[in-house]
């Protein structure tokens, strides 16, 4: 498998305060890459920081292509999907017309695969098929988390970046999210997710970086970090919040 992100030298803050320094990484095609690490690594500044939301120093190519100087629309017709943390749907909207909006990008493309892409939606999660005449904002957690990944998916995005999928969820709901996040992956789709639940992340990628104090300190195979003494100390011994 060849590279689809690469991230290299990346620095990133806020105002003043540093968060990243020099950071490396990289997303293989069809894999499912995890960054652990406690609150205030610097987990989601990593994301905003190639999804160009805030200001950057480094290198950051898709598929080939650098994309550290294009503005947030461009990076998203690039290829670049993030569902944030918030989520950020549109409550008073019904599950049907958030996910045409996701697809906005794609609205001058009148070849049907739009059409396509909604019926693949309701496939892959057919509870939102279900709900799909219902308001976004009445939706439970795990199926507003859901409706994020399915809206951003609408883009055909080459990358997907998950933003704490598991975050306010119930245990059982976050292993069928997570399941459905690795179901995405066994359908051709790369995936970036930040995560603070260690165990579920490492269970479902190919390969994780351990972040701290705003650098990787540790990278390799998922199933390596998982049984890496270090990693299990820290992040998978008694229950890490």
């Amino acid at each position: 498998m060849s590279d689809l992100l690469t991230v290299s030298g990346l620095s990133a803050g806020y105002g003043k305060a540093q968060v990243l320094d020099g950071l490396n990484l990289k997303v293989r095609h069809g894999s499912i890459v995890t960054v652990i690490g406690p609150n205030g690594a610097g987990k989601t500044t990593l994301l905003n920081a190639i999804m160009g939301l805030l200001p950057a120093r480094g290198a950051i190519t898709l598929g080939g292509r650098e994309i550290a100087t294009l503005a947030i629309e461009d990076r998203l017709m690039a290829g670049l999907g993030l569902v944030a943390e918030q989520r950020e749907l549109f409550g008073t909207m019904s599950v049907a017309d958030n996910l045409v909006l996701g697809g906005f990008s794609r609205r001058n493309v009148h070849d049907g695969s739009r059409d396509a892409d909604l019926k693949a939606a309701y496939e892959q999660f057919p509870r939102l098929y279900e709900r799909r005449a219902q308001r976004a904002g009445t939706l439970s957690g795990g199926e507003r988390q859901m409706l994020a990944i399915a809206r951003t998916l609408m883009a055909r995005p080459k990358l997907l970046m998950l933003d704490e999928p598991s975050l306010g969820l119930a245990p059982l709901i976050v292993a069928e999210v997570l399941q459905k996040v690795k179901a995405l992956r066994d359908s051709g789709v790369s995936i970036l997710i930040v995560e603070q639940n260690a165990r579920a992340a490492l269970n479902i990628a190919d390969y994780g970086y351990v972040l701290e104090g705003g650098g990787v300190v540790k990278e390799g195979p998922a199933d390596e970090l998982a049984h890496d003494e270090d990693v299990k100390a820290i992040y998978l011994g008694a229950r890490h919040h």
